[in-house]
């Protein structure tokens, strides 16, 4: 079940969002002695867009005193309550990702295939938004959700990049192909190296599982597959996030 609200503490995806939707950010939590940085671009816009600002302070669960300023999520034993509240950010429709779409576009545009943990779907929006993608699809059962640890790992990713939550995966990809999409799949297993693709194509680039990768149905519906080759001893794959940051630099 989505949740409704979620407690986001990176302050980096906090502005993004007041930037964005700041109607659903219902509570900025934070003291406004000694905030620097980031934090007063936050108060700033929540000010402007009248979002309510509550002062806290952190909990110290090693039983010292507690600290007014801390503002990170975890130092010296205090969990910081700093932070917003705010409703998940909607998903889109397939319709609205692919709407305009056609033969002669240009970019990449993601899908994950039953990812399970919540910081590397952090860590891939990050990179989503870092290298300008153009939409992500997200499988809705088997998958990690769009928590709170997502926001905070995506450092305002998640608001910069649409995504749509979808049950078949492969009716997904019949309607990108329908547009124009080629669905490029991944594994290290696969025979042609990622330095062969064709940069020109409008690609819908496919990682799967931390553990399993791509499934075999999802294997089936790509176009091409392609490895990242690697060039050290030791070391045979690389941890999903990061191989979708390197997948995306060559093709973006």
């Amino acid at each position: 079940m989505a949740e409704t609200e979620v407690f986001v503490k990176n302050p980096h995806s906090i502005l993004e969002a007041l930037k964005r939707r700041p109607r659903e950010v219902l509570q900025i939590s934070l003291p406004r002695d000694n905030v620097d940085g980031v934090w007063e671009d936050i108060i700033e816009l929540a000010d402007r867009n009248k979002v309510r600002i509550q002062e806290t302070a952190a909990v110290d669960r090693s039983g010292g005193r507690r600290d007014k300023n801390n503002f990170k999520s975890s130092i010296g034993g205090r969990e910081s309550s700093h932070g917003a509240l705010m409703r998940p950010k909607a998903s889109t429709s397939i319709e609205s990702m692919f709407g305009s779409v056609n033969e002669s576009s240009r970019g990449v545009w993601l899908a994950l295939d039953s990812l399970q943990d919540p910081q590397n779907l952090g860590a891939i929006f990050r990179s989503a938004s870092f290298f300008g993608v153009k939409g992500i699809l997200m499988t809705t059962e088997r998958s990690a959700p769009m928590s709170s640890v997502a926001y905070d790992i995506s450092c305002g990713g998640v608001e910069a990049v649409p995504f749509v939550q979808v049950i078949n995966l492969q009716r997904a990809f019949e309607k990108a192909k329908d547009v124009g999409l080629w669905i490029l799949g991944t594994s290290e297993h696969a025979k042609d190296s990622l330095k062969k693709m064709d940069l020109d194509r409008p690609w819908l680039l496919v990682v799967g599982n931390e553990e399993k990768g791509i499934r075999r149905l999802t294997e089936e519906s790509c176009d091409m597959m392609c490895t990242i080759p690697g060039v050290g001893s030791g070391v045979t794959s690389l941890n999903v996030s990061v191989a979708t940051g390197v997948l995306l630099s060559h093709l973006c």
